[in-house]
């Protein structure tokens, strides 16, 4: 057997996980420990099948964000059917983002112990035998349960799904394919308006969800058909296991196979190391409300831009959808400005030997914390009923780009600054960002309604304002606050 072995670990800048592969010790005197072959390794795959793999990852990762704001549109539809107010139902949404929130806290343990393929799998499975009740909801009841439980099962996809795609490419080329990665969980709730409104300004607002049904049915075949598992511990237990079958000898072990802890402890530990995070080390709080506040309100803009188009500028359903396309093509400018990034970071790493501080990754959300302000209060500025609609979603444009700067800077330095629990670190990230995500919804109506558009928007870009020079400042004193933080890497 082979004596070669691959101990990085694994992390994941979009949304959530950093895994410590348990070392493969180079023990020749040990015959029993199987150790990674060149054939096994995910790296050495060829470069179209771990393209196709991340292609599929990302289209269930953008699937799962899509079912989340294509909500938006079926309101008014499961408000009449069911007798409800619009409040009851903006609760469709808000309970998904919470499950969405709450996930990651769970399957990132059970990847450890079981892989990512079995996660994957049976969450996908999950979600699409969950949506049915919703499909065809008798009531409102079951209609909310179902969304927050489905919300729960996708979590997958924002937490593991990163991890899948650093396995397969080394750290000189894991840049482009993360990028595009990062991008599909933001994207997703730019397209669900623009599939809702087609959808309920048409037929029946159950359609939308088996529309999302049959979406999904084919994202699960995907999945086992085109996804390998990838994670380097649950490759080599299942090769010791094999080893075990063919030769009979119950000695040949992997590393997994001894692993300190049980399951349950590491679940615990995923639950409890968040909020300790969250509590006693400022530079993450501040970072993670950041994030937090602007994934809120681009949840909101999913109650705010009806009221925006529709009332001032006469849009019907499907047209208000179309809106957000501005959104979307400000994120598609970031990700296209990736090789310039990828440039930067070169030159700055060879600078320092290549080892770089976390702190140039804030360099990307220098310019996203920018960006955000502008787009808001532009937009503001714009929406009243005699400016032309156009102007309003130009606007949007650099909002989307700083919205995708901020993200990908803050996620790529929580997981280098904070490396020995960069899980932590997203999944507390993650809490925060879905709590501000579920509840920013719940009041945006009654907002513009007392503010009206110009107000309640430029009130969004006043605090998007306040928040905007963290990244300047964490850039200039951020090696210092980590040597004195308990958590972060010196």
């Amino acid at each position: 057997m082979s004596m070669s072995s691959r101990t990085s670990g694994t992390f994941n800048p979009a949304e959530g996980t950093k895994e410590e592969k348990i070392p493969t010790p180079l023990d020749a005197m040990d015959p029993y420990l199987v150790l990674l072959e060149p054939t096994d390794d995910p790296q050495n795959m060829s470069s179209c099948r771990r393209w196709l793999a991340v292609l599929v990852i990302s289209s269930a990762s953008l699937c799962v964000t899509c079912a989340s704001s294509i909500a938006a549109f079926t309101e008014d539809g499961v408000a009449q059917t069911f007798g409800v107010s619009h409040e009851v139902t903006i609760l469709g949404i808000s309970l998904f983002v919470v499950g969405l929130g709450l996930g990651p806290l769970l399957v990132g343990p059970l990847s450890e112990v079981y892989g990512r393929n079995v996660v994957y799998r049976m969450s996908y499975a999950f979600f699409f035998i969950f949506s049915f009740p919703i499909a065809f909801a008798p009531d409102i009841a079951v209609f909310l349960v179902f969304r927050f439980i489905t919300g729960l099962c996708g979590a997958a996809f924002l937490s593991v799904a990163g991890g899948s795609v650093s396995d397969m490419f080394s750290n000189a080329t894991v840049a482009t394919p993360m990028a595009v990665y990062t991008l599909s969980p933001f994207i997703g709730p730019v397209l669900g308006p623009l599939i809702g409104g087609f959808i309920n300004q048409n037929i029946d607002w159950r359609w939308t969800y088996r529309v999302l049904l049959c979406w999904i049915f084919g994202e699960l075949i995907a999945l086992l058909l085109l996804v390998p598992e990838t994670y380097v511990p649950v490759i080599l237990k299942r090769k010791a296991s094999k080893m075990r079958k063919l030769t009979g000898d119950p000695k040949f072990y992997a590393p997994l196979d001894r692993r300190d802890g049980s399951l349950l402890s590491a679940i615990l530990f995923s639950c409890y190391k968040p909020f300790q995070l969250l509590l006693f080390d400022r530079m993450a709080l501040l970072l993670d409300t950041w994030n937090a506040l602007l994934l809120g309100i681009l949840y909101l803009a999913f109650q705010a831009f009806p009221i925006i188009f529709e009332t001032n500028h006469g849009f019907n359903v499907q047209s208000t959808g179309l809106t957000f396309l501005g959104i979307g093509i400000g994120m598609l400018v970031g990700i296209s400005s990736q090789p310039f990034w990828n440039r930067l970071y070169a030159r700055i790493a060879a600078e320092n030997n290549g080892n770089p501080p976390p702190e140039m990754r804030l360099l990307m959300g220098q310019v996203g914390g920018i960006l955000v302000p502008i787009g808001l209060f532009w937009l503001a500025f714009t929406t009243y009923p005699h400016v032309h609609w156009i102007a309003p979603i130009i606007a949007s444009i650099p909002f989307g780009t700083g919205v995708y700067f901020v993200f990908t800077s803050t996620f790529t330095y929580l997981v280098t600054a904070y490396r020995p629990i960069a899980a932590s670190a997203m999944a507390s990230n993650s809490a925060l960002r879905s709590a501000f995500a579920a509840a920013f919804p719940l009041f945006a109506g009654a907002m513009y309604d007392r503010l009206g558009t110009v107000g309640a928007t430029a009130l969004l870009a006043g605090l998007t304002t306040l928040m905007a020079p963290l990244p300047f400042i964490f850039y200039r004193i951020g090696a210092r606050l980590r040597q004195k933080s308990p958590f972060a890497a010196s």
